[in-house]
């Protein structure tokens, strides 16, 4: 499966969808995003299960400064509507393969009332 691109009009309809949903913040000029480009399309098509997208900083300024982003690349992952993971920094794909994993096992009832608590 091939990586989504969002814009400001798609991001917040594709990061609320059930499922899973990561998002790779990335711009041309990043040599670590370049690096990490590869690793994340492979993810891509071992997981067709989930949303695979991509947020070009440089195209979508506003967004990105909306979203807090001070690094790139930049990780983040969704999980039923829910942030459930953010960090700067390329992963090789071991690593990423433990997120997605991780993002899988997770009790979205317990975050959910973990979330509620917090509020």
């Amino acid at each position: 499966m091939s990586t989504v691109n969002l814009t400001k009009e798609n991001f917040q309809q594709t990061v609320t969808t059930d499922g899973i949903v990561l998002v790779d913040w990335w711009a041309d000029w990043c040599a670590p995003c370049r690096s990490f480009a590869p690793v994340y399309e492979k993810a891509s098509t071992e997981h067709p299960d989930i949303t695979f997208a991509k947020v070009d900083t440089e195209a979508e300024e506003r967004l990105s400064a909306i979203a807090g982003i001070s690094s790139i690349p930049t990780l983040m992952v969704f999980r039923d509507g829910v942030m459930v993971f953010s960090e700067p920094g390329a992963l090789p794909g071991a690593a990423l393969e433990k997120v997605i994993t991780a993002v899988q096992e997770l009790d979205m009832d317990e975050v959910r009332a973990k979330l509620g608590a917090a509020s």
